[in-house]
């Protein structure tokens, strides 16, 4: 068994976030163990995605050690509009057939590594079932805070052991006691799509399949939610690994425009520019984008800002800065020349660390708040979609980790353009500030930083998490 090869097989959900996650899970499991090797079934977005089209076509370009990719065929499936979260369940699960078939080959092609299991995204719990079928063990690997997962949790076993009405308890004005959070959680920042019959469906559906699994990976670690770790339960629920923080720190910049941004910080004196970055998928309406242009010039700092078009726009365009003329205020480049940079797509693993980085105003997506850590970069919280809201609370309320710029700020994800809330120039202002300024969040921060190195060196708890995780795949080898 020493010199045994076992193969995994990985089913990330179809958004460059829990794909970049997933990957450099996969990294850590096969470092780990020269034994190990995984195969990452990759599927296309139901919607139109060009950082998510960038980022699968540059893995096939590049060969890690151990790990192959494959990308699934995608049926014409279309997704209603109407019922889109069990749209995005049924798209899921019409990949089932493929994956079938993909491992009965892998199983039966003579000579091949064993398949010892599968590792699926919360999202595609159907390919748990496919993996049953083939008596294998299942794994999920969540890609968001300990804390969120206690949350829903708690939904699910309030809705289905406790006949309780969650719609109307969530919808509700306050806040809710969750075993997973120190401190009541107001409902204003409960997940949106966790507000709607149809996202519970969803949510009890999950956590039906995850019930299923053998245990959870999850890109956390136990130093920083301690108290969630805690909280979920002993019996009747598969045991919990915290394993991060498990990042892409790869990102370097290369491009021209990319280097062109370095060199400009290279110049700036030590932590002091702020850097504004809200994600592959944040965008703003010209009403916003004019007030954080305000917002900046009245905090006075030095920035690096990230202005991204709405989607259906950076199809047909690479969404540099210089395509935004009529959208900034008259003369905001010229009087910010010197201590501002404005630019499309950011290199942000380059810009968080980077000496001259002193804070992050960020979507609170939960990749992008553990580079922050790791880099020692404090946070203001901007959320927009998903569960960042649930991130931006605990980061701020729980942690003391962050500084609230707009803790409750919502959008929807498939209508970007209703019910806008805009944040003003003096909030944006204010929020700056307090990131630059905040001397007990940028101690803790820098504690924290430290912290999240160590935990995944050897002898640290979620090396160690990684470790009896290796130990149980490997038990599954006959």
């Amino acid at each position: 068994m020493a010199n045994t090869v076992v193969e995994l097989v990985f089913i990330p959900a179809p958004a460059v976030g829990h794909i970049m996650s997933t990957v450099e899970m996969a990294k850590v499991l096969v470092n780990h163990d020269q034994r190990l090797s995984i195969t990452v079934l990759l599927m296309s977005s139901p919607y139109p995605v060009p950082t998510l089209t960038t980022y699968t076509e540059s893995l096939f370009q590049n060969t890690i050690e151990r790990i192959r990719f494959i990308e699934l065929p995608q049926d014409q499936t279309k997704l209603d509009t109407k019922a889109r979260v069990n749209s995005f369940i049924d798209f899921i699960n019409s990949h089932c057939k493929h994956v079938r078939n993909i491992v009965a080959d892998m199983i039966n092609q003579t000579g091949s590594g064993r398949v010892v299991g599968f590792v699926v995204d919360i999202t595609c719990g159907g390919m748990i079932d496919v993996a049953n079928e083939f008596d294998l063990p299942t794994y999920v690997f969540f890609t968001s805070t300990a804390a969120y997962l206690g949350f829903n949790l708690y939904i699910e076993t309030t809705c289905v052991n406790q006949n309780q009405d969650v719609i109307e308890l969530i919808n509700s004005e306050g806040e809710i006691v969750l075993p997973s959070f120190v401190n009541p959680v107001p409902t204003k920042v409960v997940r949106a799509v966790s507000q709607i019959d149809e996202g519970l469906d969803f949510l009890i559906y999950s956590f039906r399949q995850l019930r299923k699994a053998k245990g959870i990976m999850i890109n956390t670690f136990l130093e920083l939610e301690t108290h969630a770790m805690k909280s979920f339960p002993d019996t009747n629920f598969p045991h919990v690994y915290p394993v991060g923080p498990v990042l892409n720190l790869d990102g370097v910049a290369g491009k021209a425009e990319d280097m062109d941004v370095i060199r400009w910080l290279d110049d700036q004196p030590p932590s002091s520019v702020v850097v504004l970055c809200f994600g592959s998928m944040g965008s703003f309406n010209e009403v916003q984008v004019k007030e954080i242009a305000r917002g900046l010039e009245q905090s006075g700092r030095r920035f690096v800002w990230s202005l991204r078009r709405p989607p259906h726009l950076e199809q047909s365009s690479e969404g540099n800065a210089d395509n935004y003329d009529g959208v900034l205020p008259d003369g905001f480049m010229e009087r910010t020349l010197g201590t501002g940079k404005v630019i499309g797509w950011a290199p942000q693993v380059s810009l968080l660390a980077h000496k001259a980085v002193g804070g992050f105003v960020s979507h609170c997506g939960w990749n992008s708040i553990l580079e922050s850590l790791w880099f020692g970069v404090p946070t203001a919280t901007w959320p927009m979609y998903a569960e960042q809201q649930m991130n931006a609370f605990e980061m701020v309320v729980e942690l003391g980790l962050a500084v609230d710029l707009k803790m409750d700020y919502k959008i929807d994800m498939f209508n970007p353009s209703a019910n806008i809330v805009i944040v003003t120039a003096e909030e944006i202002e204010r929020g700056i500030k307090g990131v630059m300024e905040d001397a007990e969040v940028r101690a803790k921060v820098k504690e924290t930083s430290k912290l999240s190195r160590e935990t995944v060196a050897k002898g640290g708890s979620s090396y160690a998490s990684v470790d009896y995780l290796v130990q149980e795949i490997m038990s599954n080898v006959a």
